[in-house]
Parts: structure tokens; C-alpha cells; sequence
């Protein structure tokens, strides 16, 4: 048996770039044949300062109003994962964090600090994957491979050379791939990874995608 999982996706409710709200956001993948997503909303300058929230626990919690509404609507039959999409100030770089749990969130400083050593750090300090996101998108540059240990290497906002691009530099690295959609709305891309193993859990997908044990799914964007 085959299982789908969207791994790049936004909530209208944290992301202030997107459209869809929790409830819609499970219906839809459901509706596509899809067994569970992991929610990437933006901690980002623009998440918090739009907003008005400055301290880290109050972006924490804020943060994870989408997440907790969005695993209430999954129930026990559509796999729903915090994780991250992480910018930090003066840059237009953006990194994927999988197996983030509630508790380490909860437990962190502003992260929007961070550097590129310390982002590194302190994820793999948790036992965390970092991805690059997009890495050739205009106006972001690539990471140091020494700090990251993946490459998102399909995302359904970037046109097709860019995400080639990103493929040949994953194999040049030798790092891990993933493939997402960067959905933000109910007509945008669907993309993520199939398995043949049910994820249930922050350690099944940290072990999914350690192994690479999954095939990426080719962008697919509903026609209009």
C-alpha cells in the first residue's frame, strides 16, 4: 500500500501569505488521496512583526494555533506534523524543519536571531532535519552544505530550471531530498512524498526521510 504526504505547506490562520484555514487545509489533501501533511507555516519576520508579537513565547504560541487546529480536524485517520519554515532577519533564505515537537518550540529564544551556525546547531542538537527550501528561487542564495542536511529539490512555487537546479546541486552535496507543494491555497500546487509505511509520528518521518525510503511526488498544480 502506498501512502502520500504533503511536507511543505501554509495555514491563512500563521502565514500571512496564505489563503487556506485548517479545516480546509485536511479536507482538501483528504480529498486528494493524501494519508497526512506537515504543517511548514513561516516563522518569519513578517509572521510576528505584522502582528505585533515581539516575545519569544508569545510567537510560539501564536505560531502553533494552526497546528493545534489543524491536528484537531485530522483525527486519527489524516497524519497532521508541526513543522517549520524558518527565515531569519536580513535575509531572504528560507530552511524546512522536520520532527519539531511543541515542548522544544515552546523552550526556544527568538529564532529569528539565529545564524546559519547556530540554526544548524541547534536543530541537529534536538535531532532534527534541516532543509533548504527552494534554493534557487531569485534572491536567495545557497547554504553552506556543511549546515543543512537537506535540499528541497521540487517545490510548486519554482519553476522547473530552479528546481532541476536544485536536484543536480543535491547530488553534487550528496545531501537528502524532499519534495513539497509550498501550498497556500486551494487551488495551488500539491506536491510531498509517497511511502510505503504509514508515518504516524515525528519518528517515523525523521526516519522516512534519513533512509530517503520514499519517492518524491512531481509537482501537481488543479487546473484553474
Amino acid at each position: 500500500m502506498e501512502y502520500k504526504y504533503e511536507m511543505h505547506c501554509h495555514t491563512g490562520t500563521v502565514s500571512l501569505c496564505a489563503k487556506t484555514e485548517p479545516k480546509e487545509l485536511v479536507k482538501m489533501y483528504a480529498g486528494l488521496g493524501y494519508s497526512g501533511l506537515v504543517l511548514t507555516d513561516h516563522y518569519s519576520p513578517m509572521t510576528f512583526w505584522g502582528r505585533k508579537l515581539f516575545r519569544a513565547d508569545e510567537m510560539a504560541e501564536f505560531y502553533l494555533t494552526a497546528y493545534r487546529e489543524l491536528k484537531d480536524h485530522g483525527g486519527d485517520d489524516f497524519t497532521v506534523l508541526l513543522g517549520m519554515e524558518l527565515r531569519h532577519y536580513a535575509t531572504g533564505n528560507d530552511y524546512l524543519i522536520y520532527g519539531v515537537e511543541e515542548d522544544w518550540l515552546l523552550k526556544q529564544p527568538n529564532m529569528l536571531r539565529w545564524g546559519m551556525k547556530k540554526r544548524y546547531e541547534e536543530t541537529q542538537k534536538a535531532g532534527y532535519l534541516l532543509f533548504q527550501a527552494h534554493p534557487y528561487r531569485p534572491y536567495i542564495h545557497r547554504c553552506a552544505p556543511d549546515y543543512i542536511d537537506g535540499i528541497e529539490i521540487w517545490n510548486g512555487h519554482t519553476k522547473k530550471e530552479a528546481n532541476e537546479r536544485a536536484a543536480a546541486w543535491a547530488k553534487e552535496t550528496g545531501k537528502l531530498i524532499v519534495s513539497g507543494g509550498d501550498c497556500h491555497a486551494l487551488d495551488d500546487a500539491h506536491g510531498g512524498i509517497v511511502t510505503q509505511k504509514p508515518i504516524k509520528n515525528n519518528a517515523d518521518l525523521l526516519d522516512v526521510l534519513r533512509s530517503q525510503d520514499f519517492t518524491p511526488i512531481p509537482i501537481y498544480k488543479p487546473e484553474k
